[in-house]
């Protein structure tokens, strides 16, 4: 892993054109910054996996990082860690707690992958956490996320698979997004998740379920 010597300071990002999905975000960012973790448990345990690939000299890119909850726990443990949301709304309550937890190598932007504000990398560990069903184009965001590892860096991710029956619920998702109660998701088999990681030039490392035989999905994938 690369060693950091020089940690940038907080900056106020550049603008940039955010997909149509951060408009949701950003209205109800109050309202799911308030919400408790829905199992702690298993939060905990995903947490507990993710650490066994970090050291303390790495630089940690998160994206699709809401408000920063998960970055201010893991940021202490490594060298830089910035945390990246496309929504404004998610974004000012992340660099709000990152303020008030004073944490000094934590970044809390706005942006996307490809974005300046993101930086270029390398990075040692990019983390998507509840975020890849969410894009338009999974494959794209994991094929950019390979581009800005280092050979042997980790790409770990924790995503809904959501496949079979439950793709009766496009036409239910599809109602609520007429009327601003849903965001836009992607419906993909936990094969098809890992297969789309190798085709971006991944090795599969780990795969878990926590909870168990939960639709989410956990993945340690590594550069090859």
């Amino acid at each position: 892993m690369t060693a950091m010597t020089d940690i940038p300071p907080q900056q106020t990002p550049r603008k940039t054109t955010a997909p149509q999905g951060a408009l949701f975000w950003s209205k109800i960012a109050d309202g799911y910054a308030a919400k408790p973790v829905a199992n702690q448990q298993a939060y905990e345990a995903t947490l507990a996996r993710t650490r066994e690939y970090l050291s303390p000299t790495d630089r940690v890119l998160e994206i699709g990082a809401g408000t920063a909850s998960t970055a201010l726990i893991l940021a202490p443990e490594v060298a830089a860690y910035t945390a990246s949301d496309y929504a404004e709304g998610m974004v000012a309550i992340g660099q709000r707690k990152a303020r008030a937890a004073a944490l000094p190598n934590l970044r809390v932007v706005q942006g996307q992958l490809g974005d300046a504000a993101l930086g270029d990398g390398p990075f040692d560990a990019i983390f998507a956490f509840n975020l890849l069903h969410l894009c338009d184009d999974p494959a794209a965001e994991m094929a950019k996320a390979h581009d800005r590892l280092p050979a042997g860096g980790y790409f770990i991710s924790k995503t809904p698979c959501l496949s079979g029956w439950m793709q009766l619920m496009r036409p239910v998702v599809g109602m609520m997004r007429l009327f601003g109660k849903a965001p836009k998701l992607r419906f993909f088999s936990k094969r098809r998740y890992e297969t789309l990681l190798r085709d971006a030039g991944f090795e599969i490392v780990e795969t878990g379920q926590y909870p168990a035989k939960s639709v989410a999905h956990f993945v340690v994938a590594r550069k090859r």
